[in-house]
């Protein structure tokens, strides 16, 4: 009798199973640091030629506590940033120095970035006739989502910001920055 009852828990036992659809997976926590995340400090000095002198372009960035704190979805605390731009000339008087925090930058971006996101980035582009122009981007931490801005600097000082609306193709412009077209008249 135990024999024929074990016979038939082996027989159902190896029996198919129904599949289900379900998929089992861990649920990922992510963990939010007790401190608030700073970016590194980054400094790039560089020499430029731009209307027939030569400049010395200077652009600094600092985490600062005295900025608001900012706050993902999950309440992760962020560090704004300070940047420093300063333009000397060759011999070493000070064309133009400012000091740029994301409140500069309010009115070029959205309000989720005003109250999410933090100044990420100001660098130097290129000397372009009158002006010297830089790339700015205000950015949702940890992520891939910012405002590119573009920053002009005038010859007379004058400061022009407007947001970037072309994308960076990497090659795909002309000598003069304008978009190269492609030739072929058929369409393939």
């Amino acid at each position: 009798m135990a024999l024929a009852a074990v016979s038939v828990l082996v027989f159902s036992a190896c029996g198919s199973k129904k599949k289900g659809d379900d998929i089992i997976t861990q649920r990922i926590v992510k963990k939010t640091s007790k401190e608030p995340i700073r970016m590194q400090v980054y400094h790039d000095d560089r020499d430029v030629a731009w209307i027939g002198k030569n400049y010395h372009v200077s652009v600094s960035r600092e985490p600062a506590d005295s900025l608001p704190i900012v706050k993902d979805e999950e309440g992760q605390k962020f560090v704004d940033n300070v940047f420093k731009l300063k333009v000397s000339r060759q011999d070493g008087s000070v064309f133009y120095s400012k000091q740029f925090t994301k409140a500069f930058f309010l009115q070029y971006i959205p309000e989720n970035y005003r109250k999410s996101g933090i100044l990420e980035g100001i660098v130097f582009d290129k000397a372009n006739g009158d002006w010297l122009e830089f790339a700015a981007s205000v950015g949702i931490p940890q992520t891939d989502e910012y405002i590119p801005l573009i920053v002009k600097l005038s010859r007379m000082g004058e400061l022009v910001v407007s947001q970037d609306t072309q994308m960076d193709t990497n090659g795909a412009e002309g000598r003069s920055g304008q978009s190269v077209e492609d030739d072929d008249e058929d369409g393939v």
